[in-house]
């Protein structure tokens, strides 16, 4: 059964015994004996595993391998008996096949997809097309084939019980940081800050209005976060924003002066926000071991204060 409210689907929550299917839009692994232990891992907590006829498979010749892509993730969305569709790794490429997708397929038979990173592209254009609310979190070959205790608790908790993501808790290990108080409550919209910024003026790219905004990215220098950021913000996209959440942007360890530097730049931009929006940092989402998944395209609550913090969701995000 399929749950529609606000110009938006839901998929049906994850149950034991239910198919997975593994597909790979963005780049190749190239550890495969990964897919393998995450393929164990996922049967060893009840579920069945579909690996997709062109998985982790490329050609030198992009169309090729687009080809490819879109068979897969075409397949595994017709295919009735697939649950949800969990994707291999980031990378590159998920961009590409953005024009070429079916999203009426996608739509009349929403389900379960999961991916983070370069697969913000593909998370992003799913539901600007198709209302499909869908998964930003951990992916087989990147952590799923040995996830920590955090991350799965967080993937499994949000994926099959649907009163489970109402209080989405930070990470101990990750403070977050209050850069401007207040509280919102809108659609969750972002994902990887160098993909997301790449959508800009493309028809792939939901509404921020009245939005919570997320980013995280990895080895990007601030001065490229900063110009990424500011392109948001000179397109008059971010400013509709009602709240701005910034996750980890993982670092070069030896880069002193980094983290000096992302602060001015998180409060810089905190101040370009509506009066009322309220701004954090730190949240345990990025290219880290410990990460929660975030659903796409769900209404979420916000509340920050230098000595309170809550998230989590405002609505189900899967179905019983």
């Amino acid at each position: 059964m399929v749950f529609a409210f606000m110009n938006t689907l839901i998929p049906r929550a994850l149950r034991k015994g239910d198919l997975i299917g593994l597909i790979s839009p963005s780049s190749t692994c190239a550890e495969p004996e990964k897919i393998e232990q995450a393929v164990t891992y996922l049967e060893h907590n009840g579920y069945r595993v579909r690996t997709s006829r062109y998985l982790n498979r490329s050609e030198h010749d992009p169309e090729h391998t687009d080809r490819y892509k879109l068979h897969d993730l075409h397949e595994m969305f017709a295919e009735e008996s697939v649950r949800a569709v969990f994707c291999l790794r980031g990378g590159a490429g998920a961009t590409r096949i953005l024009d070429r997708i079916d999203y009426g397929l996608i739509a009349a038979n929403p389900k379960i997809l999961v991916g983070y990173s370069d697969i913000t592209a593909l998370s992003l254009a799913v539901f600007r097309k198709t209302g499909l609310v869908n998964f930003s979190g951990p992916m087989a070959a990147t952590e799923l084939y040995a996830p920590s205790p955090y991350t799965e608790e967080h993937f499994w908790g949000i994926l099959t019980d649907p009163a489970y993501p109402a209080t989405l808790t930070n990470f101990t290990g990750h403070a977050v940081s209050c850069i401007k108080p207040g509280s919102a409550t809108g659609r969750l919209i972002g994902g990887n800050l160098s993909v997301l910024s790449s959508l800009v003026g493309t028809p792939y790219l939901p509404s921020f209005e009245g939005s919570l905004i997320f980013a995280e990215d990895v080895n990007e220098p601030a001065y490229r976060i900063d110009r990424m950021l500011s392109h948001l913000f000179n397109a008059g996209l971010a400013q509709q924003g009602r709240a701005l959440i910034f996750g980890q942007f993982s670092k070069n360890p030896s880069d002193e002066n980094r983290q000096y530097r992302f602060d001015k730049m998180f409060a810089y931009y905190a101040n370009r926000m509506h009066q009322s929006a309220p701004v954090l940092a730190g949240l345990s989402y990025g290219h880290i071991k410990e990460l929660m998944t975030l659903p796409v395209g769900a209404r979420c609550h916000l509340e920050i204060t230098p000595e309170r913090y809550a998230f989590g969701v405002a609505e189900p995000v899967v179905s019983p």
